[in-house]
């Protein structure tokens, strides 16, 4: 018998495994298997492991395969299990994107056709093969929660709901100012006063009567982070402050969902995402706030109108990057645009061993093997 129950393999490994009659988990969440997943796995959300995994493998001397999105929410789920008793536990490295990388085959549920309507609505998107009718119908199963209908969220807003993101939650409690309207393009002249959630609530059903959008007309503390962020599966930072920041970044941590982050200053812009155990958080990228005298407001320091348009624009792309499961979504790396030089630069990431939120003293994820 191994020392140590947990190991890691690759996809090749496990594929022989698995047809040697090793049961077959996937530790991901129901979106994340609907758009694609192993033939003969049972899907056990990271949540349920714990709860789930004696039915499901009842036998703790029988080999078991756990693979997730890339390889960290399955070898977490794999201690788990060591911890429950159980002898072979293994977790696929690379997760279902290695898998799929080598060309090995994934099951894609069916999907419903699309509409006349929807078909015309969508057409551009239908006859790529990257999204495709399974793509877009992935797509209107979505729900994505948008912080902020200020100068980012306007334009990630506005090209969610163009794509046909089924689900559109936005939290603001602020309302409309004519000052917004240089930057703020989910909003209207005729809106000044005007909540904001309401004001980019009727813009988004103008442009797209068949998304649905959730209002939630307040400010997002550390009381009410759970509740806002729950039932959605991302989340795209709009924010303006620090603290609001730290605030939904901790609380994404817990709930394992990813955030697509912007932020903006004058003429420049910065974008990344943060996928919880996967990369990096925004505690290990700013680990403690700089002084205000550093970091002033828009309403201080002024920024391009057409900035945060730029950067709330990147956030959507992102965002469908990850709903659909394509590309190479900005983990691990902060992208850097400076509008008067027009140039993008790229900086790398890591995680913080001793990020309060993520690290591994955190109390959030698993320990290290050694």
């Amino acid at each position: 018998m191994r020392n140590n129950p947990v190991r890691e393999v690759l996809p090749a490994e496990a594929a022989q495994l698995i047809e040697a009659g090793a049961v077959l988990l996937d530790t991901r969440e129901p979106h994340e298997w609907n758009a694609g997943h192993l033939a003969g796995a049972t899907l056990v959300p990271p949540a349920e492991v714990v709860a789930r995994v004696a039915a499901l493998a009842p036998n703790p001397e029988k080999t078991v395969v756990l693979y997730c999105r890339s390889g960290a929410r399955s070898l977490r789920a794999a201690f788990q299990m060591a911890a429950l008793g159980y002898r072979d536990v293994v977790s696929m490295a690379g997760g279902i994107i290695r898998w799929h990388q080598e060309g090995r085959p994934i099951e894609v549920p069916s999907q419903p056709q699309p509409t006349t309507r929807s078909a015309d609505r969508y057409a551009r998107h239908l006859v790529m093969p990257e999204i495709g009718p399974a793509g877009q119908a992935r797509l209107a199963q979505s729900k994505v929660l948008v912080v902020g209908a200020g100068g980012l969220g306007s334009p990630a807003l506005l090209y969610l709901a163009a794509a046909g993101v089924g689900t559109l939650g936005i939290v603001d409690f602020d309302t409309v100012d004519v000052s917004n309207l240089q930057r703020q393009v989910v909003h209207a002249d005729d809106r000044v006063g005007m909540p904001k959630t309401e004001s980019a609530a009727r813009t988004l059903r103008a442009l797209n009567p068949d998304v649905r959008v959730e209002q939630h007309r307040e400010a997002l503390t550390d009381a009410n982070v759970d509740a806002l962020i729950a039932g959605y599966e991302l989340v795209i930072d709009g924010t303006d402050t620090f603290e609001t920041r730290y605030t939904l970044n901790d609380a994404a941590v817990r709930a394992e969902i990813p955030v697509v982050h912007a932020s903006v200053f004058r003429f420049e812009g910065q974008l990344t995402v943060f996928l919880p155990f996967e990369g990096p958080c925004y505690r290990c990228l700013y680990p403690t706030p700089p002084p205000p005298e550093l970091a002033p407001g828009c309403s201080v320091a002024g920024v391009l109108g057409v900035v945060p348009g730029v950067m709330g624009l990147l956030q959507a792309t992102e965002a469908l990057k990850l709903l659909l499961g394509i590309g190479e979504p900005l983990v691990g790396r902060l992208l850097l645009w400076d509008a008067l030089d027009g140039t993008f630069d790229e900086v790398s990431l890591r995680r913080d061993p001793a990020c309060p939120a993520c690290g591994e003293a955190a109390g959030i994820g698993v320990a290290s093997p050694n």
